[in-house]
């Protein structure tokens, strides 16, 4: 069954279906559309996860292999397919046999790039899509960006004008990964309630020299004095010094995950092909994975706790100053 990703939720209220294929390349749309599988099986009982990265050398049949086994407790499973390309004839193949009979007791999650229309005829898209459900992500653009903005915004308790929405929706062109940081900003500077266009020109403005994610960058990328450089003007501008913290928090946790993942095995390539992140930033997180301690990037989100509390009135000291501690323990030379 085909679903756009708008009605997928309410696909999920009705029942679990044994197929979910997620097929396009719009990474927070993918994403989230995954995620909100994996909550509505947890909540059904679907306790088991397990996890197939199809990479060089990948083992089909032991994906296979998985997908026959029982449970030694006889637990619900969720199968998690994650392919960086179109399958290729052993993949194609694996996923026939499995899709044409799944199992009871498991619901699959394929995750792959955007599929043409030849390959949504392939024998195993078709069974795919008699077995269970089976949906293409494509960009918004138009009144389908505007409209995904606003149930974006009201998922946090915020309404916005149609105006603002379309100041938004141009200000993001598209990228919804973009739009989502602008949202979760407004959050953050405005809570739940009504924002006005001129809250969200203020927050979303393209006239401000700097931007919070450009400090971020720069501080990954260990570039100290066009760190605090950056630091500085965007306190100059008067930007909030919460903002800023969102900003470096997030990419610093994000970046102790990259090197979670590499302390089981992975490598730095291979973690960053699964995050949601766009070219630029998936080098310098590479960069940073391998210069920085995991001790060192740890003692750094301790730093950003202390920020969050000076900014907050609950520590003593000027926030602006512990951001600039921040950058310089990433920054510093290991």
């Amino acid at each position: 069954m085909k679903l756009r990703p708008d009605q997928l939720a309410g696909a999920l209220e009705r029942g679990l279906a044994p197929v979910y294929v997620f097929s396009g390349d719009e990474p927070l749309q993918l994403g989230e559309a995954a995620d909100a599988v994996r909550a509505a099986a947890r909540e059904r009982g679907y306790v088991l996860r397990e996890l197939f990265h199809v990479e060089p050398g990948f083992s089909w049949g032991a994906f296979l292999e998985a997908g026959d086994s029982v449970p030694l407790f006889g637990d619900l499973r969720i199968l998690d397919l994650r392919l960086n390309a179109k399958p290729d004839k052993e993949g194609a193949a694996a996923l026939l046999r499995y899709l044409e009979n799944p199992p009871s007791d498991a619901i699959l999650i394929l995750t792959l790039p955007r599929l043409t229309k030849d390959e949504l005829n392939a024998a195993w898209a078709r069974a795919a899509d008699s077995a269970g459900v089976l949906v293409q992500v494509w960009p918004l653009e138009g009144r389908e960006l505007i409209g995904w903005l606003d149930r974006r915004l009201n998922r946090f308790g915020m309404l916005a004008d149609q105006s603002g929405l379309r100041f938004l929706a141009a200000r993001v062109e598209g990228n919804l990964l973009a739009a989502a940081q602008e949202i979760e900003k407004l959050r953050i500077l405005y809570g739940a309630g009504r924002i006005e266009d001129d809250q969200i020109l203020s927050a979303v403005s393209d006239c401000a020299r700097y931007d919070v994610f450009d400090v971020a960058a720069a501080m990954l990328e260990g570039r100290l004095v066009r760190t605090l450089r950056i630091l500085r003007g965007l306190e100059g501008e008067g930007v909030a010094p919460l903002v800023v913290l969102w900003a470096v928090a997030r990419e610093l946790r994000s970046l102790a995950a990259v090197q979670r993942e590499m302390a089981r095995g992975q490598s730095v390539d291979a973690v960053l092909s699964r995050q949601r992140l766009v070219d630029k930033r998936k080098d310098a997180f590479a960069k940073a994975a391998r210069r920085l301690s995991r001790e060192r990037v740890l003692d750094a989100i301790r730093l950003c706790t202390r920020v969050d509390r000076m900014v907050k009135g609950l520590e003593p000291g000027d926030p602006w100053v512990a951001l600039a501690d921040v950058c310089l323990c990433v920054t510093a030379p290991p």
